[in-house]
C-alpha cells in the first residue's frame, strides 16, 4: 500500500463491508483490536480451562465475535478505554441465581490447578515479609496438637538458619486462585452487581495476566490465607507487570467495590476513602476517565485534583480566615459581612470518594503551600501509587512519602504498580510500612505480597525492536525523514506508518525537531497540522487539546519528551521512535510500551544512536535481547551476540549521571561543554557553510532596509524646504 495514499486518506469514512487486509497491514496495532489481550499463553493451560468450563456445561461458543476493523478506518477509536480490552463481546449479565449456582463449583480449585495456570501465564506471587512472620502464620494454619511456647520458639530458631535459598523461596512462594473470566468477579468474589455490569459494558471478557493474578488477591482470595479462619485479609501489594497489560483496571475495581461496600455499611460517613497518585497530569486524567466508566450508577464519585481544590477542613485556616475577615469588617461592614466574605472566598471541601492527583498538587493542598504543617487524611483506606518507581524516585520521593504519611487510618492498604521496579523501591516500601507500624500502635499489620508478570523490568515481547546506528545528528534526522517519505521508506528495512510518537531528551530538542519536520507532510495530507509537539512548558489547555486531537486522529506524529513515556494509553499507536537514546533501561521499557498494547501485534520501536551514544547502548541492547527471547521468535535476531560483547559496560556513577541529565552532549546551556559539541548536537540537516551564507544574505537584506529607512526622512526634509 502506498504510504502517501495512507497519509492523504480521510479519517472520517463511512463504514462499509470489510476488505481482506494484507499480511503486513493486518499486523499493525491500529488496524483493530487484539484477539486476546494476554501476552503469555500456554496451550496446556488453555486446554485445562476449556475442559474445566465444559465440565460445567457453560456455553463458551455462544460469545459473538466482532469482525476485525478495516485498515481504512480511522487511526484512533473514539471510545477510548483501558489497555486491557479484547475483541470478544461479553455475554449478557447473568442473573444472581445463576451466579449462585456457579459460585460453589467455580470456587473449587486445588493447588495443582492454580499452579498450572499461574506458571503458564508467567505469574509469580511472593510473600515479601520476613521469614519469622511467615512461618508462625503457616504453623497456625496446620492442625497440630498444642505445644508449649518455649519448645515452639526453640524449634523455629533452630529451623530458620537451616533453610537454604531455594527453601526460602519455596516458603515465600504463593499460588492464589487465578481469575479465569470476568464473570467470576460476580459469581466467585461477589463484587457489586452494578460494578460487574459496568465491567461487562466496557467489553472486557478475557483478563490479562496482571488482572488474572492481582484481582483475586485484592478482592477476597482465601487460598493464600495462612490462618485457620476464613476471614479475608486484603494485603499490601507490589505489582510489576508489562506496559499496556491493564494495571489501571486491576487497582480500580477493588477500590470501587470496597467503597461501595463501605457506603452500604455506613451511609452517613462521607469523604476521601482512596487516593490514586500519578506522576503526570495526563496519566491522572486518563485514570479519572477510566474510573468514571466503572463508577457509573454506583454512587461512588471519582475526582481529578485541580489547583485551588480543598481536600481537608483545617482549623488553623478557619481561624486565620476569621481573624483576617474580622479585622477588615470591624471598620466597615460588621461580623455578618465577614462570615459572608469567608464563605465566598473559600472553596468547599471536596466530597469525592476517590481522589486522583499528582504529588505536588496534593501536598500543596495539605500544607497550605508549605507554610503550615501537613494535614492528615484520616478516612483514606487505600493509597495507590501508579508508576511507583518514579513516584519514589528522588524527584517525587519526599512529596509521595508526605502523602503516604498523611493517611493515618490504621487499616490503610498500599499498592504500588509499575512496569519497572527496582529492589530499592521494594525496600523503601517495606521500610515505610514498618515505620507506620512503629509510629502508631493502632496501625495494623497486613501481608505484603509482590506479583511479577513475565520477566521483571523487561519490554513487552509482541513488538519489533530496531536499533539503528546513525553516526551523527544529521544522520538521525535523515533516518527519521526516511520514515516520513514514502519513496525513502520503501527502500528501508524499517517501515513505520503513522500514527507514532517521537521521543527526545529535552524540551528545546523537541521544539527544534518539530520545527524541522513540520513541513515534511504534503499540504494535500494536512501539512503542518498533522505534526505537533507536547511538553511540560505548554499550558494545561494546550496539552489537553493536543492529546485530544492526537486521540481523534487529527494529529498523526507527536514529538514529545518523557512526559508521555509512562502510563498513557493510546490504542492505535503503530510505533515509537527514540530520536534521542533513553536515559535508562527502565525509560526505554516505558517508551516502547506505548505501542503493542493489550496484546496487539505489529508495533515497531526504532532507536537511533550516534557515536556519542555508544557507551549507553548496551543496557538497551540487553532489554531488546531479553524481549526477543521472551517472544521466542525464530530466525535472525536484531541484536547479535558480537554486538553485545563489543559494546562497553557503563559504570554505576555514569549510569546515575545519565539518569539525571541524559547524554551530556545534548544538554542545553551546560557549562563546561565545548561550543563545537553543542553545534554538532543541533537538530538540522544544513551544513555550517549553508547557514553562514543564509545569515549573510539575511544580514544584507536587513542592512538595505535600514539604509532605505534612513534615506526617507532626509528626502522628506528637502522637499519640505523647497515648498517653504
Amino acid at each position: 500500500m502506498d504510504a502517501f495514499k495512507l497519509l492523504t486518506r480521510s479519517t472520517k469514512l463511512k463504514t462499509g463491508p470489510t476488505q481482506p487486509a494484507t499480511s503486513a497491514s493486518s499486523r499493525l496495532p491500529s488496524t483493530g483490536k487484539a484477539e486476546n489481550p494476554q501476552l503469555f499463553r500456554n496451550s496446556e493451560a488453555e486446554k485445562f480451562l476449556e475442559d474445566k468450563n465444559n465440565g460445567k456445561k457453560r456455553k463458551r461458543g455462544s460469545a459473538v465475535q466482532e469482525p476485525e476493523d478495516d485498515v481504512n478506518l480511522d487511526f484512533f477509536s473514539s471510545n477510548r478505554g483501558s489497555s486491557a480490552r479484547s475483541a470478544k463481546k461479553v455475554e449478557e449479565p447473568s442473573s444472581d441465581k445463576e451466579d449462585a449456582s456457579h459460585s460453589e463449583s467455580e470456587d473449587e480449585m486445588d493447588e495443582v490447578e492454580r499452579r498450572t495456570i499461574l506458571n503458564a501465564h508467567k505469574i509469580k506471587v511472593t510473600d515479601m515479609r520476613d521469614l519469622e512472620e511467615i512461618q508462625p502464620a503457616q504453623a497456625q494454619g496446620e492442625e497440630e496438637p498444642k505445644k508449649k511456647k518455649k519448645k515452639r520458639k526453640q524449634k523455629e530458631e533452630s529451623a530458620a538458619p537451616a533453610l537454604t535459598k531455594k527453601e526460602q523461596k519455596k516458603a515465600r512462594r504463593l499460588f492464589p486462585r487465578p481469575l479465569t473470566s470476568f464473570k467470576e468477579l460476580r459469581s466467585v468474589f461477589k463484587i457489586s452487581h452494578r460494578l460487574a455490569e459496568n465491567v461487562q459494558e466496557q467489553g472486557f471478557s478475557v483478563p490479562t495476566e496482571v488482572q488474572l493474578g492481582s484481582l483475586p488477591l485484592l478482592l477476597g482470595d482465601r487460598s493464600v490465607s495462612q490462618s485457620k479462619t476464613d476471614e479475608f485479609v486484603e494485603p499490601d501489594l507490589l505489582v510489576v507487570a508489562p506496559t499496556g497489560s491493564g494495571k489501571t483496571l486491576s487497582f480500580l475495581i477493588p477500590v470501587v467495590n470496597k467503597i461501595i461496600c463501605h457506603h452500604h455499611a455506613q451511609q452517613d460517613e462521607r469523604g476521601i476513602f482512596s487516593i490514586v497518585v500519578a506522576p503526570t497530569k495526563e496519566l491522572a486524567s486518563q485514570i479519572v476517565n477510566e474510573g468514571r466508566k466503572l463508577v457509573a450508577g454506583t454512587g461512588v464519585k471519582i475526582t481529578l485534583m485541580k489547583k485551588g481544590m480543598r481536600v481537608v477542613e483545617r482549623e488553623d485556616e478557619d481561624k486565620d480566615a476569621l481573624n483576617e475577615s474580622g479585622s477588615e469588617s470591624s471598620e466597615s461592614e460588621g461580623e455578618e459581612d465577614a462570615t459572608e466574605k469567608k464563605s465566598k472566598g473559600k472553596a468547599p471541601v471536596t466530597k469525592s470518594d476517590i481522589l486522583v492527583t499528582t504529588p505536588l498538587q496534593l501536598v500543596n493542598a495539605l500544607t497550605a503551600n508549605r507554610t503550615k504543617p501537613i494535614a492528615t487524611l484520616p478516612l483514606v483506606r487505600n493509597i495507590v501509587l501508579d508508576e511507583a518507581d518514579v513516584l519514589l524516585d528522588p524527584l517525587f520521593r519526599e512529596q509521595t512519602l508526605d502523602i503516604w504519611r498523611a493517611c493515618t487510618h490504621p487499616e490503610l492498604r498500599a499498592s504500588l504498580w509499575s512496569a519497572t521496579m527496582g529492589s530499592n523501591i521494594e525496600d523503601l516500601a517495606k521500610s515505610t510500612i514498618k515505620e507506620r507500624k512503629e509510629v502508631s500502635s493502632l496501625t495494623k499489620s497486613y501481608p505484603l505480597y509482590r506479583l511479577v508478570v513475565g520477566l521483571k523490568d523487561s519490554a513487552i515481547p509482541n513488538i519489533q525492536h530496531k536499533l539503528v546506528y546513525a553516526a551523527t545528528e544529521q544522520g538521525k534526522l535523515l533516518g527519521l525523514r526516511q520514515l516520513l517519505h514514502p519513496a525513502a521508506a520503501a527502500a528501508s528495512d524499517v517501515r513505520l506508518r503513522p500514527p507514532f510518537l517521537i521521543f527526545t531528551q529535552t524540551i528545546p530538542r523537541a521544539v527544534a525537531l518539530h520545527s524541522e519536520l513540520r513541513y515534511d507532510i504534503p499540504p494535500e495530507a494536512g501539512g503542518s497540522s498533522r505534526i505537533a509537539v507536547l511538553h511540560s512548558d505548554l499550558s494545561d489547555n494546550q496539552r489537553s487539546d493536543i492529546m485530544k486531537n492526537f486521540r481523534k486522529g487529527e494529529i498523526w506524529i507527536l514529538v514529545t519528551t518523557d512526559l508521555l513515556a509512562r502510563g498513557i494509553d493510546f490504542r492505535g499507536i503503530n510505533g515509537v521512535v527514540n530520536y534521542d537514546i533513553p536515559n535508562s533501561a527502565a525509560v526505554y521499557v516505558h517508551r516502547v510500551g506505548r505501542t503493542g498494547r493489550a496484546g496487539r501485534e505489529g508495533g515497531v520501536a526504532v532507536t537511533y544512536y550516534t557515536k556519542e551514544d555508544i557507551p549507553y547502548v548496551k543496557s538497551i541492547a540487553n532489554i531488546i535481547d531479553i524481549s526477543e527471547k521472551l517472544r521466542g521468535s525464530e530466525g535472525e535476531k536484531s541484536i547479535q551476540k558480537w554486538l553485545l560483547d563489543s559494546l562497553p559496560d557503563l559504570s554505576k556513577k555514569n549510569k546515575q549521571e545519565l539518569k539525571k541529565h541524559g547524554v551530556k552532549a545534548r544538554q542545553t546551556n551546560l557549562k563546561g561543554v565545548d561550543n563545537k559539541d553543542q553545534r554538532k548536537s543541533k537538530i538540522s540537516t544544513k551544513s555550517g557553510f549553508e547557514r553562514r551564507m543564509e545569515n549573510k544574505k539575511k544580514g544584507a537584506i536587513a542592512a538595505s532596509r535600514n539604509r532605505k529607512l534612513q534615506q526617507k526622512p532626509s528626502g522628506a526634509d528637502a522637499e519640505s524646504g523647497d515648498e517653504e
